[in-house]
């Protein structure tokens, strides 16, 4: 991490690396993953200088957790840790359930500290939320993890501006976590008003598009237990319309010098800045090199014009990105 890249202060004092990494691509949602590799891939995410690692208790049905826990025996000490709990059941198979209720948060924050090895979590997301509990309960019992010094701060992951303003009256919330990128922009028609609004961070997953943005991806040609194959906008229609975003991005690229990677990840972090609030993306990869290159994003300035440009291609953006069933939706704002 260069000296132009400052920590990003979330909430109610968390302060993380200007980059996170998102841990779900470690566990076979995109295809296999070598153990081995992504431990690799881990050590050299925290060498580079990105502290801010995220996982959540399904990734791999908790494997992921675990492969962690194996980085944070050695360098516990240089790691903001983030993981998640409500759902029940796995990215790639599909979830069986959603769980709010206040014996499930002890019940699950238990479990995730035993895979991971540690005593403590900084960052505590409520996963999803379970309709069939009020908010309020879920927040009070995640709070008392924070009373009890097994969690520092609390967040939650897509979730309305009312949801939020709701449990962030209960106990501050540090951060909303929801996927936001060029191609993916609904969060900020009322959620990030509301999370800037509160002084609640912000840390959007799938910032790359799932790899779509990048223009490394043929949609037409995903794995048969590739996870994006269940998301409509990977559909082949959608897929060959939402070539456009692509297309735009590799031009700005092209235009600055830089990889479609750090255009988009540039573009996020200066939305943060025009929308006045804290933005740390959590990118995810497999391969070390990959990590290096989204770093570079965080020197990278998007001009006027190119970020005009990226703003026009993101209204063109064809399907949903939601391969979740309607009682775990992302659209209920």
């Amino acid at each position: 991490m260069t000296a132009s890249a400052p920590s990003v202060h979330l909430g109610d004092g968390l302060t993380v690396s200007p980059l996170g990494f998102g841990g779900m691509a470690l566990t076979p949602v995109y295809g296999e993953v070598d153990p081995d590799e992504a431990l690799k891939t881990l050590h050299h995410a925290v060498d580079a200088g990105v502290s801010f690692i995220d996982t959540a208790d399904i990734y791999g049905g908790g494997s992921n957790e675990v492969l962690i826990g194996k980085l944070l025996k050695e360098r516990r000490d240089e790691v903001q840790l983030a993981t998640k709990f409500s759902l029940v059941g796995t990215p790639g198979t599909g979830y069986t359930e959603v769980r709010g209720d206040a014996a499930y948060v002890r019940q699950a924050v238990d479990a995730s500290l035993q895979r991971l090895g540690t005593d403590v979590i900084d960052l505590y997301y409520m996963h999803r939320r379970d309709l069939r509990v009020p908010i309020v309960e879920t927040v009070e019992a995640m709070a008392e993890l924070v009373q009890q010094g097994k969690v520092k701060h609390l967040g939650l992951s897509e979730v309305t501006a009312q949801e939020l303003a709701e449990a962030h009256a209960v106990h501050p919330i540090a951060a909303v976590q929801s996927e936001w990128s060029i191609w993916s922009r609904d969060v900020e028609r009322n959620v990030v008003p509301a999370a800037a609004g509160l002084g609640v961070g912000f840390v959007p997953y799938s910032p790359l598009g799932r790899g779509f943005l990048t223009g490394t991806v043929d949609a037409l040609s995903l794995g048969a237990n590739d996870f994006r194959r269940r998301i409509p906008r990977f559909a082949e229609d959608a897929a060959e319309a939402n070539q456009f975003v692509v297309a735009a991005v590799q031009a700005v690229a092209t235009e600055l010098a830089a990889t479609s990677a750090q255009v988009a990840l540039a573009w996020l972090l200066a939305q943060g800045k025009r929308l006045g609030i804290p933005v740390v993306p959590i990118p995810g990869t497999r391969k070390t090199h990959r990590i290096d290159e989204n770093l570079g994003a965080l020197s990278l300035v998007l001009p006027t014009a190119q970020l005009e440009s990226l703003d026009k291609a993101a209204d063109a953006v064809v399907g949903s990105r939601s391969a979740q069933p309607n009682w775990v939706s992302q659209d209920r704002e």
